[in-house]
């Protein structure tokens, strides 16, 4: 393949499923794929085996996940549009909702229409270091109904609660919110069929505590009697994805600069908004190994960097890089700012063959335009 590419290996997806499944077994809870993460729906045939359905964020994740995963479909939205919900409801199967006014306004074409209905609530218990820009307990946050603002003329109106505050952390920060939670909402809680926990669950990382979040788990369904949802995204593809780039050139300025036929700000960025360094597969931090280098992208922006690695041999013009844990939140975001080309998308089976699922051109940068 010509690089840059993605190649999402089934092996470790797996792995994470198998995690999951467990989880779910010993609980009872239920799991559904946050595609604001993970969309690449050629391999929804081997998550769907595992989850339950998929989490959307609007009109066509939801059609997405209806259409080619099934099980349950759930969405969010701050805001739901006028002109899409009559099509959202043929999709969705749970609809949850950000604030009283939303609620009063669509929840009653929801409940004729069979579906089940949240609220989103914010337990204002923030849990995150160094990373405001994700969370939704954060001052001024437009995510999710204060305990000040929640209406209780609405729980007629009501199946399950949501919160989501979480963002790549343990359980233990989990439990902490869970607390905060249920001091503030415990007594709505109690009437709902079911309560759903947001994402941010870095479940299948290594050293991630699961006997404590199935403890968490089985409080809350011990002390409520509602069926409890997970919706992890990266959990579900965490290190099952790679992008391979080349060296088209190297440069010097105060240090030894890799130019790459990749990009910070097309092809991960994330690396840019989180931010952070991804991992390489050989390589090392800065001066740990002989030979370093900043890594960049080749678009006209000056701050189109990757981070600082260190080799143990000098890098040439044509050699290989392999980025890590690149399924999730890459090729969601990507994009063709400068006209930069989509990298391809690769399937390694768990048999270790490879199935070529998307390749970009020309059209796919005009089209958009």
């Amino acid at each position: 393949m010509n690089t840059p590419y993605f190649t999402i290996d089934e092996a470790a997806l797996l792995h994470n499923l198998e995690v999951l499944r467990g989880v779910k077994e010993r609980t009872g809870c239920r799991i559904l794929l946050a595609q604001k993460a993970y969309s690449a729906f050629a391999t929804y045939p081997v998550i769907s085996r595992y989850l339950d359905g998929t989490t959307a964020s609007g009109l066509y994740e939801a059609r997405l996940g209806k259409e080619h995963f099934g099980g349950e479909t759930h969405v969010f939205s701050p805001a739901y549009k006028e002109r899409e919900f009559s099509e959202l409801l043929s999709y969705a199967d749970h609809f949850v909702f950000n604030s009283p006014a939303q609620v009063k306004k669509y929840a009653p074409r929801a409940r004729a229409a069979g579906k089940s209905c949240g609220l989103r609530v914010n337990p204002e218990c923030s849990t995150q270091d160094g990373h405001a820009i994700y969370d939704p307990c954060a001052p001024l946050s437009r995510l999710g109904t204060r305990l000040a603002d929640f209406d209780e003329s609405l729980l007629p109106l009501l199946d399950g609660l949501h919160f989501h505050t979480l963002c790549e952390q343990d359980s233990d920060a989990l439990e902490i919110t869970v607390n905060a939670f249920l001091d503030k909402f415990g007594k709505y809680a109690r009437g709902m069929k079911w309560i759903n926990f947001g994402g941010g669950h870095h479940i299948t990382r290594d050293g991630y505590d699961i006997p404590r979040l199935e403890r968490v788990i089985n409080r809350v369904r011990a002390e409520t009697g509602a069926e409890i949802y997970l919706e992890p995204g990266e959990a579900v593809v965490l290190n099952a994805g790679t992008l391979t780039a080349s060296v088209l050139e190297i440069v010097r300025n105060g240090g030894d600069i890799a130019i790459l036929d990749t990009s910070a700000a097309c092809h991960m960025p994330d690396v840019l908004e989180m931010p952070y360094r991804p991992p390489l597969l050989g390589a090392g931090l800065p001066g740990e190994k002989p030979y370093t280098y900043r890594l960049a992208g080749c678009t006209c922006l000056a701050g189109d960097v990757i981070g600082d690695y260190s080799f143990d041999r000098p890098l040439k013009v044509g050699d290989e890089l392999v980025f890590g844990d690149m399924a999730l939140y890459t090729m969601v975001k990507t994009n063709t700012f400068n006209g930069m080309p989509l990298p391809s998308i690769i399937f390694r089976r768990a048999d270790g063959s490879l199935q070529v699922l998307r390749e970009f051109g020309y059209e796919d940068f005009i089209s958009r335009l």
